[in-house]
């Protein structure tokens, strides 16, 4: 993705031959490591192609600084996340009852983020950066609509304009737990997400009777 202004779009090559693929990959999986290891803030791009065994000219090639490889790192994480909610939206799932619905949506966020150790760090650091604010939103709002489809299955009653409002109020609450859960160990953070399901089923309910 290249534009002229890195200030507002995130400025990263996707490189189309399979070796530069590979080492693209390799880069973000450094750059992962270590804003784990160290801190977003304290890593430098020396130091991104040092662990990824590549050059920094190398590095450069797909990247103009630490804030693109940031911005790539993240993409790919929320490319996964789509990538699991699909799953988590098949025809059957239209038929699950809301708490089993509800109970699958978080425990396969909390499962996500047990086998990426990594996405904890960029999915708080990213609502510190105006840019990858953006991407969460436009996320949120991808994810907002997939339950608008559920529960117009679950309800054909609702408007339109209700369903949206009820989605977006469901997404940005569990967003914003989110971020509190991944903020401290892992004990707090399966208590938070015990809460969430709690929270969004309770809020849900009247709208959305078995």
């Amino acid at each position: 993705m290249m534009t002229d202004s890195p200030e507002q779009t995130p400025l990263w090559r996707l490189p189309q031959q399979a070796r530069s693929r590979e080492r693209f990959n390799r880069i973000l999986d450094a750059a992962a490591e270590l804003f784990v290891e160290i801190g977003y803030e304290s890593v430098t791009t020396d130091e991104i192609a040092a662990r990824a065994n590549t050059s920094v000219g190398g590095l450069y090639r797909f990247f103009p600084d630490k804030l693109a490889v940031f911005h790539a790192l993240l993409d790919r994480y929320l490319n996964q996340l789509r990538g699991l909610s699909a799953t988590l939206h098949t025809d059957e799932v239209m038929e699950l009852p809301l708490d089993i619905y509800i109970h699958q949506l978080v425990d396969g966020f909390d499962q996500f983020v047990s086998a990426n150790p990594a996405f904890r760090t960029v999915f708080v650091q990213s609502r510190l950066i105006s840019t990858t604010v953006e991407m969460n939103t436009a996320f949120n709002q991808e994810i907002a609509q997939q339950l608008t489809v559920y529960f117009a299955a679950r309800n054909p009653a609702l408007e339109q304009s209700q369903r949206e409002l009820l989605a977006t109020i469901s997404v940005e609450v569990a967003s914003a737990l989110d971020i509190l859960a991944l903020s401290r160990d892992r004990a707090f953070q399966h208590q938070v997400l015990d809460q969430t399901k709690k929270l969004l089923i309770a809020y849900l309910r009247p709208y959305l009777p078995d």
